[in-house]
Order: C-alpha cells, then sequence, then structure tokens
C-alpha cells in the first residue's frame, strides 16, 4: 500500500469522530487505532503480513520509531516533520535561512517552515545542538516523519 495513502489514513482518522480504521488493500491490510488521550507518534510495525499502525499515549511531541540509518548512527540526532506540506527553509523568499550547517541551536528556535493547506507551520527544535546537515532542499515537499535536519 502506498504510504501516501497510508499517511492520508491517518490525517483523516485524527480529524474525525472515528476512533478505528481498518481497510485491506490487495494482500496489504492497514489497521489505524486513535487513542482518546493526548497522542505522541504514529508507529508502525509489520505483523503477519499487514501494516498495523497505532498512536501512543504519552507526552506531546512527535516521536516516530528510527529508520535503520538513525539507529545506525547513535551519535546524531534527527529533526523529523511534523506534518505533509512544502518545505522552506527562510521565512520569505528574500529572507536568510533560520539555520545552516554548522549553526548552534537550541530547543524551541524556529528551524524552518512547513506550509500545509497555505498555512506556514514554523517548525521548532526539540533538542539542543548543532546542525549537520539539512535533508530537504528549499520548496521541496515533505512527508509526516520525514527526516529534515540531522543534528549532534
Amino acid at each position: 500500500m502506498d504510504l501516501r495513502k497510508v499517511k492520508s489514513l491517518i490525517d483523516l482518522v485524527s480529524e474525525s469522530d472515528i476512533s478505528e480504521l481498518e481497510i485491506s488493500e490487495g494482500p496489504d491490510k492497514v489497521k489505524i487505532v486513535k487513542s482518546s488521550k493526548a497522542t505522541k507518534g504514529t508507529h508502525i510495525g509489520k505483523s503477519e503480513d499487514h501494516y498495523i499502525m497505532d498512536r501512543q499515549t504519552v507526552g506531546s511531541k512527535n516521536d516516530v520509531m528510527p529508520t535503520e540509518d538513525e539507529r545506525a548512527d547513535d551519535k546524531s540526532s534527527t529533526i523529523l516533520s511534523p506534518m505533509v506540506g512544502t518545505f522552506y527553509r527562510a521565512p520569505s523568499p528574500s529572507s536568510k535561512p533560520f539555520v545552516s550547517v554548522g549553526d548552534e541551536i537550541k530547543e524551541g528556535q524556529t528551524l524552518c517552515v512547513v506550509e500545509a493547506m497555505k498555512l506556514m507551520n514554523e517548525i521548532p527544535s526539540d533538542k539542543t545542538g548543532v546542525i549537520r546537515e539539512v535533508l530537504v532542499e528549499n520548496g521541496q515537499p515533505v512527508e509526516y516523519g520525514q527526516v529534515l535536519f540531522r543534528i549532534d
């Protein structure tokens, strides 16, 4: 099943009054369960040839399972996109970027903007560190949970 479809389904469930959605498409099955408590992030796991997605019920910051690359590189952390949209490094085309490689950042500092449905959403850092890599080009579409920055 296409990951974009799954992410759209997650958005649909989170914006609606339904608490659970299960869809089959050929051999693939997706089950999305929305908790009534505060949610933290989406965890995706494979079980018996179908994917199961559920929401954790801890904290308030977005957190998803690390990718294989992230687990292999324990020294650095990543900043993930909390939504689907268009990535911008600066507040306007004529402005300088919020951050560049080598910049020291603090928790809460704005790193970029993700435009979603004509709304500009400032994305703050949830960590303190140094920007080691910007993984998205300015104006590029981003997905929920996509790695935007690598920091040390």
